[in-house]
């Protein structure tokens, strides 16, 4: 498993408390490691929190230093729950944990706990993550991964930095980043697989130091800085950072990608994913930052980079409690030199950081953030009574702070008129905003935050203030990610990614598609008891493999044209015609002469047809397709009923169909009607039937109703999963109605859509005047859905995959056309190069079945996997 990546090539993940805590999780966290390994040829570095709720219960243990038994006591309920640990990953407790136990029982005797020193409360808290780095190791050696175990304290060292008390030096230390190749080359000395500590670091008397609460994330980016890493990747329990609190507000939506100044931003003003000190070091090394799920391994994420569009707008809206103001007033500070040096300087003196500034002639009024002071009432009131003596002080708490970050600010002021009222409403004591024109803030008493942040998200996306490219900013909304909607299975072609790389080495275009998906969706649809025959529209793909494969499931084929009916024959010769339906438009004499001659059941839609060819009909059982007088579907160029559409005839017309076909004794056994694709709404077959139901009373001889397919397929990330079980309570509901007819059905895309992928190998990557386009050797010669009506695929870099997202994109073909373009402003990774491979999901459906030689092109190769 030894990558044969530079020394110097790392990926850094990190993974916190939660991640850590459960053995399904150590799994993830190995195959995560074997992934960058084999797949990116990358030495990878893994930094651990402690377990979770460990550090609160270290920190419990100082705060009670004083009681040695209450001291004793929750030392060995740590040490049991370790041990407990143990048995759950099936490794010896003792032979594993015994050293790292002793230790820490031997704190609760160390010199400097009856006073609880400042080096001793380091080396305590240091336990949590000394035992969980071990713990970790020796799980994924027996699971057969050959990791190594690291301490963070002999590669990060803490800095003294000016005006820092004893306490930050020695529990919120700050630690140097900037390596150099003697340093890199030193380090590519370890094993390519290793794990270490986050939170920890290399006192300068040579003892232990604590990088403060969140600290975890810190040491991972500082580890990716001192090695110029490939990737930091920040594993947690959430899918990266959101344009708010997404607990509060369920529409906030996933900040797909962010620079390094926006996310800074958000991070100090109030988001919890990462911490504000993390982002620094990279920021400064330009080593990217990747947010992922540990839970949701396949979502992408939140990616922070200098290759962010830099876009106009609001990207979050962010909160932080606990604010307290300061407020200074004497009308001596105007124009009175040396005022402000002589009040900061009384904060200085106490310790204290200040954040917020708001200024005028006789008032200055700062912030105080909890999370960078050590505010408490004992330091307030000492700073209170030295600033006694040179102006009237006013203590303001508990407030929060409310902060709009984006970029461009300034320019959008005109924009925020409904924001503006809403804080109108309101106690507002500072108004703030950021000379950098990144945020603009509002400090206001902290229950009314809380309300406010639903309130304000809604406002902000009414009110065009947040980027005009949503796609190159947003992803899914929480409420999608907390429901399912976007959380869709991991597709199947990631899986089996290796095998598909494989398959494009025979050369490419090329349609893969996966039998096994496409017996699922049959499957599923057979469970609906409510349907009595199921027909697959071979339109969408004629695979042979296919046809077989849904045949063997029970369905039967429909076909719109002889050289369907010619090919289904040929493919399945002993196949019984009454499974085949024929549903043809404008079809000639001749075709509906051979279908006839088949035996397949025959659909029409005209009476033009009876009279001009009555001996070709007469006696004959038909099935009579009906347009309902609408259509549905995600494209005016699929929706296939009312008055715009050539299909179906009009319940209008009936009476001189039904006149014509009883001169000619035509019996219409059936009805049908399919009025578009892509349709999500269950409800709109029932809405069919019923219509078709009150048809077929008039009509008297007809047995079945079919209400067509157009079943909708998820194509985008934000598309929710076509709802089956409401589709199948609707047709349920039906038939408990009418009960007297058959029910019918006939899908095309949704049983095959998602089978099929087309490979493609990029050709070239061009900048021309700020427009990056990549280029691959299928175009709309080989899938024209995009060209033809604006249809969305994912489109990935497979042979990169693992690699983030990069800067946004129009992936292009190489047909002489302005509009071969498959899918515009996408971002495959920045390293996309010749010859990588390509993959366009969701392709099952209408790809090969309408790829064409134009430009003299070959056709794209197909080939079919099984399992």
């Amino acid at each position: 498993m030894t990558p044969n990546a530079p020394a110097s090539d790392w990926i850094v993940l990190k993974f916190g408390g939660t991640s850590v805590s459960a053995r399904n999780r150590w799994d993830t966290i190995g195959r995560l490691m074997r992934e960058r390994v084999e797949q990116e040829q990358a030495r990878v570095l893994v930094v651990v929190s402690a377990l979770s709720g460990v550090t609160n219960e270290l920190q419990a243990i100082i705060d009670a230093h004083a009681d040695a038994g209450e001291v004793e006591r929750r030392l060995q309920g740590l040490a049991e729950r370790h041990r407990a640990y143990c048995e759950v990953l099936a490794i010896d407790a003792d032979a594993v944990l015994g050293e790292r136990l002793t230790v820490l029982h031997g704190l609760t005797s160390a010199p400097g706990r009856a006073k609880a020193e400042l080096p001793w409360q380091a080396d305590l808290l240091a336990q949590g993550e000394l035992l969980s780095s071990t713990l970790g190791v020796a799980y994924l050696r027996s699971q057969g991964l050959p990791v190594a175990w690291l301490d963070a304290r002999d590669w990060l060292h803490a800095n003294a930095l000016p005006n820092q008390n004893a306490w930050s030096r020695r529990l919120s230390a700050s630690c140097g980043y900037r390596g150099d190749a003697a340093m890199r080359e030193k380090f590519a000395q370890q094993e390519p697989l290793l794990i270490t500590q986050g939170f920890i670091a290399r006192a300068d008397d040579g003892g232990t130091a604590i990088l403060g609460r969140g600290g975890s994330d810190t040491s991972a980016t500082y580890f990716g800085a001192l090695l110029l890493a490939r990737r930091v990747e920040i594993w947690t329990d959430v899918p990266g950072m959101f344009s708010a609190n997404p607990r509060a507000v369920p529409e906030a939506r996933l900040l797909s990608r962010l620079d390094y100044e926006e996310a800074q931003e958000i991070a100090t003003t109030g988001a919890k994913v990462l911490h504000p000190r993390c982002i620094h070091p990279c920021r400064e090394t330009r080593v990217p930052i990747w947010i992922r799920d540990t839970e949701r391994p396949a979502m992408r994420g939140t990616v922070i980079d200098d290759r962010a569009a830099t876009l106009p707008g609001v990207k979050a809206i962010s909160s932080r409690r606990g604010i307290v103001l300061v407020s200074m007033e004497t009308i001596g500070m105007w124009q009175q030199v040396g005022f402000l040096a002589d009040v900061f300087e009384r904060f200085k003196r106490h310790g204290l950081s200040i954040d917020l500034i708001g200024s005028s002639e006789t008032n200055v009024t700062v912030s105080l953030d909890p999370s960078g002071n050590l505010v408490n009432s004992n330091v307030l009131d000492a700073l209170c009574a030295d600033l006694a003596e040179v102006c009237r002080v006013k203590v303001i708490a508990p407030c929060s702070a409310i902060t709009l970050v984006g970029r461009g600010i300034r320019s959008l002021l005109h924009k925020l008129t409904d924001v503006w009222s809403e804080f109108g409403r309101e106690r507002v004591h500072l108004i703030s905003q950021s000379s950098n024109d990144l945020n603009l803030t509002f400090v206001v008493d902290e229950a009314l935050a809380e309300d406010l942040l639903p309130q304000l998200h809604t406002l902000l996306i009414q009110s065009g203030a947040m980027p005009v490219d949503e796609s190159a900013v947003f992803g899914p909304s929480w409420r999608q990610i907390a429901s399912g909607g976007d959380l869709r299975p991991a597709p199947w072609w990631l899986a089996k990614r290796e095998a598909l790389l494989q398959c494009a080495q025979s050369g490419t275009p090329r349609y893969v598609y996966d039998l096994a998906i496409v017996r699922e969706r049959a499957q599923a649809l057979g469970r609906i008891g409510a349907i009595d025959k199921r027909f697959y529209a071979i339109k969408a793909n004629a695979q042979p493999a296919i046809l077989r494969a849904l045949v063997s499931e029970g369905y039967g084929l429909e076909c719109v044209s002889l050289g369907e009916l010619e090919h289904v024959f040929s493919v399945i010769p002993d196949l019984d015609p009454q499974r085949v339906l024929f549903t043809p438009s404008f079809a000639p004499r001749g075709e509906f002469e051979s279908a006839l001659r088949l035996g397949v059941r025959v659909t029409v839609d005209n009476p033009v047809v009876l009279k001009a060819w009555p001996e070709l009909f007469r006696s004959r059982d038909l099935i009579l397709r009906i347009d309902p007088g609408f259509g549905a579907g995600h494209h005016a160029k699929v929706r296939t009923g009312g008055k715009e559409a050539k299909f179906g005839l009009s319940p209008d017309s009936l009476n001189s169909f039904l006149q014509a076909a009883r001169e000619l004794q035509v019996r219409i056994v059936g009805l049908h009607a399919h009025i578009g694709s892509g349709i999500f709404d269950p409800q709109h077959w029932a809405t069919v039937y019923a219509q078709l139901a009150r048809l077929a009373d008039r009509i008297g001889t007809v047995g079945s109703l079919d209400i067509g397919g157009g079943l909708a397929v998820p194509y985008k990330p934000e598309d929710v999963p076509f709802d089956l079980s409401a589709y199948a309570r609707a047709l349920e509901e039906l038939k408990l109605a009418y009960p007297q007819y058959e029910l019918w059905v006939e899908p095309g895309r949704y049983l095959v859509a998602e089978a099929g992928v087309l490979l493609s190998s990029v050709t070239q990557v061009v900048e021309k005047d700020g427009v990056r386009r990549i280029g691959l050797d299928a175009g709309m010669n080989a899938l024209i859905r995009p060209a033809l009506y604006d249809a969305w695929h994912e489109i990935v870099n497979l042979s990169r995959y693992h690699e983030p997202d990069g800067a946004p994109a129009d992936v292009v073909g190489p047909i002489c056309e302005s509009s071969d373009v498959l899918g515009q402003r996408r971002r495959l990774p920045d390293a996309t190069a010749e010859n990588d491979v390509v993959l366009i999901a969701h392709a099952g459906a209408y790809g090969f079945s309408m790829a064409n030689r134009y430009n003299q092109r070959a056709l794209p190769a197909e080939e079919v996997i099984d399992g």
